[in-house]
This record gives structure tokens, C-alpha cells and sequence, in this order.
């Protein structure tokens, strides 16, 4: 070791070294540069010190950049590896959040795409440990031509039945599957959301929710092939576009454009606001929504568009639907299987057909088991054009001269031959006849007198039995 005025002479003779260098530098340039020569040197200096902020924050930062992980962003090769690495790059590096007990809290880590289309072989996996806070956006993602069928693109896979994913979202995407399985696949995960993605070219299912518990799905397009009706190809559409088997999910301001089922439901209170399905037609066998949770259906179907494709419900308990327009014959089918239909209210709707006799609500009795628990039902104040208006509540007049009045009401109620509640009034012109209610079988209201009397009729029925002891 120097002796400190051995140590002190070192430094003062490199401080005279570097003085004569910069000394000659600035007495190569005229005077008149001099002060150009230092703002250069600033700007050095500047430049430098800014350059290192970045690299310290993009050391710190939370925003993974997919292509500084080696993602090729024009899609020519696979990028399968970088994607991968940058999830989890994501995952690694958890806070003491608030999320739900035994989900890490990421603190707002985002998987950025960076705009470009990227190659994928295989699903794109969140780390089975689980996480939270967390979001993937911004960019495209195409399957390769040997990505497995089975699977979807980007996959949320709880290792077992409990819940290792809360808050993540999925935003500003656009997936194309490629034909090879699915686009999106979220199980077990509590509070996800998908927003404003563009999902195409699938074979089984767009979005797959199973299990879980509030996935919200808006702002979305989604469709097996791209088209804006009228395809050539629609009796061939095949898969689902979201299919839920869960409860507690939403749907909000999405269009299914193509898939031979546009939604399908296996589970409760779920809602749907704002769809507009025109997939596969009805009248090529395809469904707009399809409610595959009988005994216990808990669905609510708000203000949507129904575009040539219906929707079904099988053995329907506790089902709304209302503020939403039917186009082209598209109509609710009540499907039986054990002939339960209980709590439904179809209501403020609009129905728009081409006058060929269409039902606005059918019931499905094909399997042979009739409707035989009903109980709770309203369909009323609908508005139908060129469809056969449907309802449990109707009104009706007949004038007669005689002892003997009938209403029929065959034609518009929506059972066959079940009125629970009748309201008449008998208007004659002159006498006060004796008259009493006789028959209401096979949806039939008549009425007879003591004595002949020129009369009217009026009757409202009801086969809700709502709000009736």
C-alpha cells in the first residue's frame, strides 16, 4: 500500500495529465468554438447520465418487452421459448400484496407484445404456483402448423381444484388459432378479465371458462371463420365461441360472428349484456346461445342481438330475458328434459320474421317428456313482426247473441292447455242475465247465461300464476 503523500502525489499528477489533454483539445478549436466544444461535452455528459437511468429502470420495471427476450415480433420463427421466459421473468418476482389468500401479488407486471404477430408451437402457460396483478397485451399471437389441436394459445391451469390466479388480464390481443384448438382457456382462476381481443380460426373453443369465479369477457370479436355474414361456408361453422362452465361470469358488448354455438352455458348466475351473435344460423342447426344448466339455470340475457340464431334452454329455472331483438326468425326454444320450466321471463323483447308461422318461444317436447312442473312463467309485452306471437297473458273479445260465449286463446298462449287465472266481464246491451264461467280447458274460456242476450264477452287469462295464492 502507498503512503498517503505518495498516494496524494499520484492523484494530483493525473489531475494534471487530464488537464493538459482537455487543455489541448479546447486549443485546437478557435475561440470562437470553445463554448460549442463544452455544450458538446454536456450533452456527452447528459447523455450518459440518461442512459443509465433507463437501464437502472428497465432493470427495476415491471414491463417485460417480449422482444428483448429474443421474440421475433414479424412472425417468420417460433418464439415460442422468449414468450415463455418472459411469463416467467413476470412471475418471479412477487410483493406481500393484498390478494387473495395463497395468490402472490405481482404488483402490476405486464407481459408487453410490443405490437408484433408472434409464432407459437405450443400453449403459452402461467406458471402452475399461481400469481396475481398481472397482465398480457399489445400484440398478436398465430399458431404454428403443429401446435396441438387439444390445446389453446394462452392457458390458465390450476394444477387442482383451488384458486392460484386472481386479477389477470388479457388485453389488446388478436389470436388466431390456426384450426389447431383453441384461442383462450381459463380454469380456476378467480377475478380475470378479457378485454378487447380479437380470438379467430378456432376448431373446439374462442374462450374457454371452467371453473373459477368472475371472468369478464368484453369488448371482444370472435369467430371460427372471418366474415361478415352470409359465408358460403356457415353449415360447416363448427366449435363454441365462449364456452362457460362456471358460475358468476359476464359477458359484455361481445360479437360472435362464427362458431356453430355462440355461447354456451354450463353454470349459474352468469350474464350476458350486448351480445350480437350471427354465427351459424338456426336454420343450418347452429344456436346463438345455448343454456345447458337445467334445474338450476340462474341466467340473465340483457339487451342483445339475436341475428338469424336463437337461443335454447334446457329445463329453465330462474331465466330472464329481455331487451333484445330476434332478426330472421331467430326464437327462444324452452328445451324439456324432465318437463321442468319454472321462474322464466321473456319480456320487452323485439321479433323480426319473414311470415312463414315461426314462434317467437317454442317448446322442445321432442324427447317425449312434456312440460308438467311449470310454474312462475311470463312472456309478455313482446313486439312481433312476421313471427307467431307467444305469451302467457292475453286478452280477448267475442260478441254473441245467445247463451253461449268462447274465447280462444289457443293460438297466442304459449302451453297448450293451461290457464291458471281468468277475469271476464259479460257486457249486455239490454237484460241483466245470470252467467257463469264454464269451461277453460284446451285453452278455451266460455261462458254461459240463463237466457239469450245480445252480449260481449271480455276476458284476460294468465298461465303465469304469479302473484296468485
Amino acid at each position: 500500500m502507498l503512503p498517503r503523500n505518495a498516494m496524494s502525489l499520484k492523484l494530483l499528477m493525473a489531475f494534471m495529465y487530464v488537464s493538459a489533454i482537455v487543455n489541448h483539445v479546447e486549443g485546437s478549436y478557435s475561440g470562437t468554438n470553445t463554448g460549442t466544444y463544452h455544450d458538446q461535452m454536456r450533452r456527452m455528459v447528459l447523455m450518459k447520465a440518461s442512459h443509465t437511468i433507463r437501464n437502472k429502470a428497465s432493470a427495476e420495471s415491471r414491463v417485460h418487452h417480449v422482444t428483448e427476450y429474443g421474440a421475433d415480433p414479424t412472425g417468420r420463427s417460433d418464439s415460442t421459448e422468449a414468450l415463455q421466459q418472459a411469463i416467467l421473468h413476470a412471475f418471479g418476482s412477487p410483493l406481500d400484496g393484498h390478494l387473495i389468500k395463497g395468490v402472490a401479488d405481482l404488483g402490476g407486471t405486464q407481459v408487453h407484445l410490443d405490437g408484433g404477430t408472434y409464432k407459437i408451437s405450443r400453449p403459452l402457460l402461467l406458471p402452475d404456483t399461481g400469481g396475481g396483478n398481472f397482465m398480457i397485451h399489445g400484440g398478436s399471437l398465430h399458431a404454428s402448423d403443429d401446435f396441438p389441436t387439444d390445446r389453446h394459445l394462452i392457458e390458465l391451469r390450476s394444477p387442482s381444484t383451488s384458486l392460484v390466479y386472481e386479477d389477470i388480464t388479457l388485453k389488446d390481443l388478436m389470436i388466431n388459432s390456426n384450426f389447431r384448438g383453441g384461442g383462450i382457456s381459463i380454469i380456476n382462476s378467480l377475478r380475470t378479465t378479457i378485454d378487447n381481443c380479437y380470438i379467430s380460426h378456432f376448431t373446439s373453443d374462442g374462450i374457454l371458462i371452467h371453473g373459477g369465479h368472475e371472468t369478464y369477457v368484453r369488448n371482444s370479436f370472435i369467430g371460427q371463420h372471418i366474415n361478415i355474414g352470409g359465408d358460403h361456408r356457415e353449415k360447416d361453422f363448427s366449435g363454441i365461441g365462449i364456452n362457460i362452465i362456471g358460475n358468476d361470469n359476464a359477458i359484455t358488448d361481445v360479437v360472435i360472428f362464427s362458431a356453430s354455438i355462440g355461447i354456451m352455458v354450463q353454470g349459474q348466475a352468469n350474464v350476458f349484456t350486448g351480445v350480437h351473435c350471427y354465427n351459424k344460423a338456426t336454420g343450418w342447426g347452429g344456436t346463438g346461445i345455448y343454456i345447458r344448466a337445467p334445474g338450476l339455470t340462474q341466467t340473465r340475457i340483457l339487451n342483445s342481438y339475436f341475428d338469424f340464431t336463437g337461443i335454447v334452454a334446457e329445463d329453465p329455472v330462474e331465466l330472464h330475458i329481455s331487451g333484445s331483438f330476434f332478426l330472421g326468425n331467430a326464437f327462444i326454444s324452452i328445451k324439456s328434459l324432465k318437463g321442468v320450466a319454472c321462474g322464466i321471463t321473456i319480456v320487452d323483447n323485439m321479433f323480426s320474421g319473414d311470415y312463414t308461422g315461426v314462434p317467437i318461444v317454442h317448446l322442445d317436447q321432442s324427447n317425449g317428456r312434456y312440460f308438467t312442473t311449470i310454474d312462475q312463467i311470463m312472456v309478455d309485452r313482446n313486439v312481433v313482426r312476421g313471427m307467431v306471437h307467444k305469451s302467457t297473458v292475453a286478452k280477448g273479445s267475442v260478441w254473441s247473441n245467445g247463451t253461449r260465449w268462447t274465447v280462444d286463446f289457443s293460438h297466442v298462449l304459449l302451453f297448450p292447455n293451461l290457464i291458471q287465472n281468468v277475469q271476464y266481464t259479460l257486457q249486455a246491451s239490454e237484460s241483466f242475465p245470470k252467467h257463469v264461467l264454464r269451461n277453460v280447458s284446451r285453452n278455451c274460456v266460455t261462458v254461459e247465461s240463463d237466457v239469450p242476450v245480445s252480449a260481449t264477452l271480455h276476458v284476460l287469462v294468465d298461465q303465469s300464476m304469479m302473484g296468485y295464492v
